[in-house]
């Protein structure tokens, strides 16, 4: 795809396979659940034309990386220990780095910021904003009391369930299922219907996926499977208590966050507030600003990627 190269590096005892274009400062760009590099392709192609390396792995457990079996094997910790692992392997001449995520990979991206902020020249996050360490209540523990048992979050809690029900539908159509949804409400999955429509029809997919990209995502997922990704939400609880240290720590990064208006995220309980009331700042004092994209959804980096694309380049170009 247009110039974009592919390679395979041995980091923190497995393989990590990365997509990358261009020469110049380093973009590391960290996709979220159910993607893989291939979510940031436009990206990729856009920021290498104007002058960054731009450089995105398949994070652990997602496609040509691998995806080591232990649940608790996909922290926060393991994964940031993959990427500086990366980072020193393939850009060793680089103390610090520009990022850039979305979904998980903002989630990582964070933590990322919180432990080796001397690695982080700016973020640039999407979707995810920080969040805080809560010493009164486990992140699941929360969802699950607001939003019952069906809310996906808590699906994927069980080992080997949604893994199941999922190969029951088709591993590459359930990706595609989610891939499409574009709803500010949130995601339940009832058991034995996960999709709540009939599956005897093509995926109605979202302008921005064409075939060819549905193509590519179903059959790297169809290959991998899905228990990768989903042991990422596995360690949500234990990430919480992994880290009790940084309670009341602050991310001391320059920052900006773009999040679209019917982005479920966006719309889970709290999150508008927390947002808008300036205590993402406190928690973020370099937040240069976080940006509410009118119409957008989750999938915003695909969605509207030159847009994007812009307020990336826009912001990174402060730091040279």
């Amino acid at each position: 795809m247009e110039g974009i190269q592919h390679k395979t590096v041995r980091v923190n005892g497995i393989n990590m396979h990365i997509a990358e274009k261009g020469e110049g400062a380093v973009i590391l760009f960290l996709h979220g659940f159910p993607q893989l590099w291939y979510s940031w392709r436009h990206q990729i192609i856009g920021l290498a034309s104007l002058g960054y390396r731009a450089l995105a792995p398949d994070l652990r457990g997602y496609g040509g990386t691998d995806a080591p079996s232990p649940i608790e094997s996909y922290t926060c910790f393991h994964v940031v220990g993959d990427l500086i692992a990366l980072l020193d392997a393939v850009a060793p001449d680089q103390d610090k780095v520009f990022v850039v995520g979305h979904d998980w990979g903002a989630i990582i991206a964070w933590f990322l910021c919180l432990f080796r902020p001397d690695k982080v020249k700016a973020l640039f996050n999407l979707s995810v904003p920080f969040m805080p360490y809560n010493s009164k209540s486990k992140p699941v523990d929360t969802w699950q009391a607001y939003y019952g048992n069906d809310y996906y979050v808590v699906r994927f809690q069980e080992p080997g369930e949604i893994e199941a029900e999922f190969t029951e539908v088709g591993v590459g159509r359930a990706v595609l299922e989610i891939l499409s949804y574009r709803s500010p409400d949130p995601l339940f999955l009832p058991k034995g219907k996960p999709f709540g429509h009939p599956l005897d029809r093509p995926v109605d997919l979202p302008p921005w996926l064409s075939e060819q990209d549905a193509n590519y995502y179903a059959t790297q997922f169809h290959k991998t499977g899905i228990s990768g990704g989903v042991n990422y939400y596995r360690n949500f609880d234990r990430n919480w208590e992994l880290t009790s240290p940084w309670l009341k720590s602050k991310i001391k990064v320059p920052a900006k966050f773009v999040v679209g208006d019917r982005d479920l995220v966006y719309n889970t309980v709290g999150m508008k507030e927390y947002i808008q009331s300036g205590e993402f700042k406190r928690d973020v004092p370099f937040l240069e600003e976080a940006v509410v994209m009118k119409g957008v959804s989750h999938w915003i980096n695909e969605e509207i990627p030159d847009q994007i694309n812009k307020q990336i380049f826009d912001f990174f170009s402060k730091f040279h």
